[in-house]
């Protein structure tokens, strides 16, 4: 099992802040999937990769810990906005910043799917391939839905 949490602990990681958006628990959420996974080893099937089962773990623990904390709201925004608030153009950083809200506001009314990709393309920072082994699905699939996100985007900007 060393060996497993060697070479997938990073994508786990990557996946889990992708969700949380907290990398303290994010690493709580890390801990508490292998753990799982090493008391369930005997459950995997050879069905789907092994780091597709972990990821799959692990967003089952952070489903557990949503309905535990009753968290309604998922998304958070990184302390490099609030940061840059500091900046010398105050202005410009408001705006940013309203811009940024914004975007998160219309990729959280996105269906599920395609806001999972989103997450995990932009916070997660995974890679194609890596998203469609997360969801089981190919790498063109991952890369389609994420077009498709973009498309609808756009669209929700120039109809404001």
């Amino acid at each position: 099992m060393e060996e497993i949490y060697q070479q997938y602990s990073t994508i786990v990681y990557k996946y889990l802040c992708s969700l949380t958006n907290d990398t303290e628990l994010s690493k709580e959420l890390m801990q508490e999937t292998f753990y799982s996974a090493i008391k369930g080893i005997s459950n995997f099937k050879n069905e789907c990769s092994i780091n597709v089962w972990l990821c799959q773990i692990a967003k089952n623990k952070w489903k557990d810990h949503l309905s535990k904390t009753k968290k309604l709201n998922i998304i958070s925004f990184d302390d490099n906005i609030e940061l840059s608030l500091l900046d010398n153009n105050i202005e410009r950083s408001i705006d940013e910043k309203d811009e940024i809200i914004q975007l998160y506001k219309k990729i959280h009314k996105l269906d599920e799917i395609t806001r999972e990709v989103f997450y995990l393309r932009l916070k997660g920072e995974l890679s194609f391939k890596e998203i469609g082994e997360i969801l089981n699905k190919t790498e063109e699939w991952a890369r389609i839905i994420f077009y498709r996100g973009k498309i609808k985007l756009k669209e929700d900007f120039k109809n404001e």
